[in-house]
């Protein structure tokens, strides 16, 4: 036998190897893609525009890459065997050949092109597609009759092989996908980004001033009362009522109250005259819905009502971009704070605080499927107005009342403990 015919067959193994590396690479590398960031990408990279083609028949990609990998390693695999023959004979051959290339083809081919085609997958790939495209032109017909018996057999196991792969995300997932991206994006924008996936989510009602705390003009008071109320108001708009807040009229704006002020009679009718169209809708609307209707019709406030007409409270276009960026402006009702931390780690709430304004402060995960404020929870839970101050465990939350009058629990004492099963529950 020629001297050099050991060393052709060495060379002959490692190329196959380096080959089978480049397979087995290009295809964690492709399948690794950031579809999102290829899209973007294709703008600028003649390479993400390769990719993106071949991405786009995964099939016949995937095809190739196994074709060309399968048939690498049964070449391997003979040369290996022969190589075998030389050095340890025919008889130990098999096995020597079979545990040496086991071994070279994990490490060389498999494992370490793969982990580096996983960690930079826009390298590998990219320059991989120069190689892979007009190999897949070349080997178009027989990726064409293996994919053609492979579908057959993935029909027969009951399995759609034209399905298209669907890379659309749902809410949730966006949250996900802004929650990994959070080290490329400022808190802020992060917190934003959040805050408008949310706004599908959350209702009117979740975020609108309650009807127990809505400050409003009554066109059965007094003149002067009315004009101390228009003058002193800390709001831009209020509604204006007669008798009853379910009896509103129409809203007044506070820039009215010069041409008010330059009157000399000031009437009921006058001021009624002066205010503009209610706007009202139901309080199951979500913020998304909301914030297109106001800008449909151009209007910035509006009274939420349920299902019976009753009024239940406002909501204005400030109250729902305020769920997006978070609290931009201060007025004297903001000065009242509804959530106030202790020294001990607890919280003293105001009664009227929303589960979700809870939340936001303290970074605690109330449930908001449910009562939309802390009085709401607390009555929910002792199902009826206690006589005295009470306290109770829910979800993880010792709640502590600390004031109480005839309808509502005005004062709450909120400490978050450790969850603890014991037998009594």
């Amino acid at each position: 036998m020629d001297g050099s015919h050991p060393l052709v067959l060495w060379l002959t193994l490692i190329i196959l190897l380096i080959i089978s590396a480049f397979f087995s690479g290009s295809e964690t590398g492709m399948m690794s893609l950031n579809r999102y960031r290829l899209r973007h990408q294709r703008k600028k990279s003649s390479g993400a525009r390769r990719a993106a083609k071949l991405l786009a028949m995964p099939d016949r990609l995937i095809g190739l890459i196994l074709i060309g990998n399968n048939a690498v390693n049964i070449l391997a695999a003979i040369i290996a065997n022969m190589l075998a023959i030389i050095y340890v004979g025919e008889t130990a051959a098999p096995w020597v050949a079979t545990a040496s290339l086991t071994i070279a083809v994990l490490v060389f081919s498999e494992v370490t092109p793969k982990t580096i085609a996983a960690q930079n997958p826009e390298w590998f790939a990219f320059k991989a597609s120069h190689i892979l495209k007009p190999l897949l032109q070349l080997m178009t017909p027989l990726v064409w009759m293996v994919n053609k018996l492979t579908n057959a057999v993935v029909a027969l196991l009951g399995f759609d092989p034209n399905k298209d792969r669907d890379d659309g995300l749902d809410t949730e997932e966006l949250k996900s996908l802004v929650d990994v991206s959070g080290h490329k994006l400022s808190d802020s924008n992060q917190g934003m980004l959040r805050g408008i996936l949310d706004l599908e989510s959350v209702t009117v009602e979740d975020i609108m001033i309650p009807r127990s705390e809505i400050k409003g003009l009554d066109l059965e008071d007094s003149i002067d009362e009315l004009m101390s109320s228009i003058i002193s108001s800390e709001y831009t708009r209020q509604p204006l009522y007669e008798g009853d807040i379910n009896n509103i009229v129409g809203i007044f704006h506070v820039r009215k109250a010069n041409h008010l002020l330059r009157s000399e009679n000031v009437t009921h009718n006058a001021i009624k005259r002066f205010a503009e169209e209610a706007y009202f809708i139901p309080e199951s609307t979500t913020l998304t819905t909301q914030l297109l209707n106001f800008k449909k019709h151009r209007s910035r406030f509006a009274v939420v009502v349920d299902e019976y007409g009753e009024v239940q409270g406002l909501v204005t276009l400030e109250d729902i971009l305020e769920e997006i960026v978070g609290d931009f402006t201060t007025n004297t009702a903001d000065e009242i704070e509804e959530v106030i931390p202790r020294g001990d780690g607890s919280y003293v709430i105001d009664g009227v605080a929303t589960i979700r304004e809870i939340n936001k402060a303290t970074g605690w995960s109330l449930p908001t499927d449910g009562p939309k404020t802390l009085n709401g929870l607390a009555l929910e839970q002792l199902e009826s107005i206690p006589d005295g101050n009470v306290s109770f465990r829910f979800d993880g939350y010792r709640f502590e009342t600390q004031q109480i009058n005839e309808t509502m629990v005005k004062k709450v004492v909120v400490t978050c403990i450790k969850p603890k099963k014991t037998s009594e529950e």
